[in-house]
């Protein structure tokens, strides 16, 4: 089975991804060799993991048979999001965490570099390089986090889009309300 795998995956890719192919299906070979009962249907999704992955991002209704990994329930946490917002370099991404994190607006930034954004401003197609913030805070603190980067950012209209956290380590996530404002 893996030979095949093997064998039809270097016939569609190239060297340099025809090696990172075999160590893919190597892993795949070293799970099947202790539990060869998973790739009875010759397919690589028959392995337990796959079923988790499909149970927490796939549309449909939850495979029944793997548990689902929830957000543990404490008074020692609060609601929390995860602020995107980009900036123009290194220099204002520094700038704007700093200032986040010491107003306790969010209780952690990180700084990710090498961002592309393709985007249409003033009906024109721009590519232009960027940085990009994620910010873990409260989900109260929503509004004054989107007003402290609207007066601090030097774009005209800055991106600030939130995502719910919905589960977590009970640490880090108390950690999280420990270090932002009421």
């Amino acid at each position: 089975m893996a030979s095949t795998l093997c064998c039809r995956a270097s016939l569609l890719v190239s060297s340099n991804a025809t090696r990172r192919r075999f160590q893919l299906v190597a892993s795949f070979s070293t799970l099947s060799s202790s539990s060869s009962s998973y790739l009875k249907t010759g397919c690589v999704q028959s392995l337990p993991f796959v079923r988790l992955l499909r149970s927490k991002f796939s549309t449909r209704a939850p495979d029944k048979t793997v548990p689902a990994v929830k957000m543990e329930a404490s008074s020692n946490t609060v609601p929390s999001i995860v602020v995107y917002v980009t900036v123009p370099n290194r220099d204002a991404g520094r700038k704007l965490a700093d200032s986040i994190v010491k107003e306790k607006l969010a209780a952690c930034v990180n700084i990710v570099p090498g961002v592309e954004s393709v985007y249409e401003w003033e009906g024109k197609v721009n590519r232009d390089p960027e940085e990009l913030l994620i910010i873990k805070t409260r989900q109260s603190l929503l509004p004054a986090l989107t007003e402290h980067v609207k007066a601090n950012h030097e774009y005209d209209v800055p991106e600030v889009i939130a995502l719910p956290i919905g589960g977590g380590s009970a640490e880090y996530l108390e950690w999280l309300k420990n270090s932002t404002r009421e």
